[in-house]
């Protein structure tokens, strides 16, 4: 026999032992050790339980049993009874997902997790109304005002149109 040869049967063997040993490893071991690949969540309003299913390689009572766990995945209910996720919730879902299942978390840790992420990423402006503030300069403060992507608007469109929004809030208010 060649050299060669028994070279390339040493090598199938050990790929067929790897392939064994993923199968025979314990299934908590099997979830960390295939990791989810990148989802790309179709554009869609509404995705039924079983689309969700499929996307996070789930089994549907799993995602039953998270409604149950973490208040921020909340589907709602067709007329018929059908759960209906919204993209949000789908999001929840594939981050809930990582959480458990490849970053190791448990469910109180990731429920955690999940409220420290949604209140960091508060808007400015329901943060300034929480904490007390109600005179207009924190509330012109708040406002989100974007940036131009290719620099075509002038700085000073902005500030006009600042102080513009300034006089309907002295209005308003």
């Amino acid at each position: 026999m060649a050299p060669g040869s028994i070279e390339a049967a040493r090598r199938a063997c050990y790929k067929n032992r790897e392939q064994e040993s993923s199968l025979t490893m314990p299934t908590a071991k099997r979830k960390h050790a295939r990791a989810q690949t990148e989802v790309v969540i179709p554009e869609k309003i509404y995705f039924r339980i079983g689309e969700v299913s499929e996307l996070a390689q789930l089994p549907t009572y799993v995602l039953r049993f998270w409604e149950t766990e973490f208040a921020q995945l909340r589907p709602t209910k067709s007329s018929t009874g059908q759960r209906m996720y919204r993209r949000k919730d789908v999001e929840y879902v594939m981050q809930i997902r990582k959480l458990l299942y490849e970053d190791g978390f448990t469910i109180a840790g990731a429920r955690e997790k999940l409220k420290e992420e949604l209140r960091l990423n508060r808007p400015p402006a329901q943060a300034a109304k929480r904490a007390g503030k109600e005179d207009g300069s924190a509330a012109q403060a708040a406002l989100p005002f974007l940036a131009p992507v290719n620099g075509a608007q002038p700085r000073e469109e902005l500030r006009r149109v600042r102080k513009q929004l300034s006089e309907v809030l002295d209005l308003l208010s």
